[in-house]
């Protein structure tokens, strides 16, 4: 059977989503799963883009060893310089260098020659390929670009040293039937295509993504991109957990594998979810909450008599309904570092005594504490700054009546460690809370969007809250996880600022006189 390669990009073209901005703690800890869950390459940024970006690539590619890290750079010298700076520890450095070739873009937007294109395409891929043993190229709106154009300009940049030719979709505009022929044609038509892997790259914007890239693999891609859950510019790009159990359910049908462990699916979708606050739909294929929920009649008796019956993919194969120990209040601190370690996660021994306390702090109001609840505890505590200076909740209030005004009162402490106490009010107790908080800054702050779910099942569940916010007009976004709501929305609200405090501070650092 076929092997396919993953080309992940969920820390960059995922991470372009709109509202998402994950830090440099959130991108390692998905790398670290995007490493277990078994891809190949993980695109970990864009190092030219800013010093935090690079600096998380670059702490990805000296962390990952078992997947090859690669970043984006433009076709300029200076992006590529940065990129090898950030990647140049890596276990296998590689770049993703891409130019536009459809007539639109190189009009409009470069303002080149089809000749100049070429040119330029080609210096650039001889310039990486100078530090880097792995150069991916990317045509940049393949779909609407003109067929010979493409086999003139792939050709040459095989000849300069590229390893890896993208096709991508990059508008989301093109159908299988035609994604498939692009890939057929060029396979047909570019002498030295067999020195290169040819790689598939859909968005979504058409609902077609998958289908396309299946597509793809059915006439000669031997790479795939695609983000998890989908996510992405616009409406995203192709999900790969889909297209991989398409491509273990239909095997007789596609002939071709990936070396993705299917088990992993769940907790990367879960992870991902949690750190970009983008919520995977209940109806979402292969990671949604009703994938494997069956409410009519017929499909309950089917489902009781033989689960192939209306179940085609089993939970367990993509990591769903595997072993659930309950953990309570009588669970001691080896159950705990037990259940940690079978959950995937690697803590410090200080981190450790932080998650221990928290599950014990949890287990005095909840009876029984759940997977889902620990995943909660271990990632906040896992990707949490404590170290740094940063605005912290310390207590609140909030009266309430459906007679009078609801007011909150807060305390906190600031980034300078000053504790500071006032009371607010608001149409609800949210928002009293919120403008409350305002008060306490003192910066700029508009709330953007609000969204609030529960971890788990039962009255007891914890409350997670979402939250995108502006801060002096820097975007930002927060989340919060608590017993109680209103709590759970300050956490949320003091993450979003205290991200954008962080990100001054080390800014101001960055610029400083030496």
């Amino acid at each position: 059977m076929a092997h396919v390669k993953v080309f992940d990009t969920t820390l960059r073209d995922g991470e372009q989503s709109p509202g998402v901005n994950l830090n440099k703690l959130e991108k390692l800890e998905i790398a670290k799963q995007l490493e277990k869950l078994g891809v190949d390459i993980m695109e970990a940024g864009f190092p030219a883009s800013s010093q935090n970006e690079f600096e998380s690539v670059q702490e990805i590619a000296r962390t990952v060893k078992n997947s090859s890290v690669t970043g984006l750079a433009r076709a300029k010298k200076s992006d590529i310089d940065t990129a090898w700076e950030a990647l140049k520890d890596a276990s296998e450095p590689r770049l993703h260098v891409f130019l536009a070739t459809s007539p639109i873009h190189m009009t409009h937007k470069l303002k080149k020659t089809p000749d100049e294109v070429i040119e330029t395409a080609v210096e650039m891929v001889e310039y990486a390929r100078e530090r880097f043993p792995q150069v991916e190229w990317s045509a940049e709106d393949a779909c609407r670009s003109d067929k010979d154009f493409l086999v003139r300009i792939i050709e040459k940049v095989i000849e300069a040293g590229a390893t890896v030719v993208n096709l991508p979709d990059t508008v989301g505009y093109t159908t299988p039937y035609e994604y498939g022929e692009l890939f057929r044609y060029v396979k047909e038509n570019v002498p030295n295509i067999d020195r290169v892997s040819l790689s598939c790259h859909c968005h979504d914007d058409l609902g077609m993504a998958v289908a396309n890239s299946l597509a793809a693999i059915e006439n000669g891609a031997t790479q795939i991109e695609g983000t998890i859950n989908g996510i992405g510019e616009r409406a995203g790009n192709a999900s790969i957990e889909e297209v991989a159990v398409a491509l273990q359910i239909r095997n007789n049908f596609y002939e071709h594998s990936t070396n993705l462990v299917l088990n992993e699916i769940k907790r990367t979708s879960d992870l991902v979810s949690k750190f970009t606050g983008m919520v995977v739909p209940g109806n979402k294929a292969i990671v949604g909450k009703n994938a494997f929920a069956h409410e009519s009649g017929i499909h309950q008796d089917g489902m009781m008599k033989n689960a192939s019956t209306y179940e085609i993919i089993t939970p367990e194969m993509v990591g769903i309904g595997a072993s659930n120990m309950v953990l309570g209040k009588h669970s001691g601190r080896h159950a705990f570092e037990d259940k940690v370690k079978s959950l995937g996660y690697e803590l410090s021994e200080e981190k450790l005594k932080e998650a221990f306390k928290a599950f014990k702090s949890l287990t005095d109001r909840k009876k029984d504490v759940t997977d889902e609840d620990l995943f909660t505890i271990l990632t906040d505590v896992q990707t949490d700054s404590s170290d740094a200076a940063k605005y912290k909740l310390e207590a609140f209030q909030v009266q309430y009546s459906s007679a009078n005004i609801p007011t909150a009162t807060v305390a906190m402490t600031t980034p300078e460690y000053t504790r500071v106490e006032t009371a607010g009010t608001g149409q609800g107790s949210v928002e009293a809370i919120y403008n409350t908080l305002e008060a306490l800054i003192h910066e700029d702050i508009h709330l953007e969007d609000y969204r609030l779910s529960s971890v788990g099942e039962g009255r007891d569940a914890l409350a997670e809250v979402h939250v995108r916010l502006t801060v002096n007009g820097t975007a930002a976004s927060g989340r919060g996880a608590a017993q109680d709501v209103l709590e759970a929305s300050a956490n949320a609200f003091l993450n979003a600022v205290n991200r954008v405090i962080l990100n001054q501070q080390l800014l101001n650092k960055q610029s400083a006189p030496v």
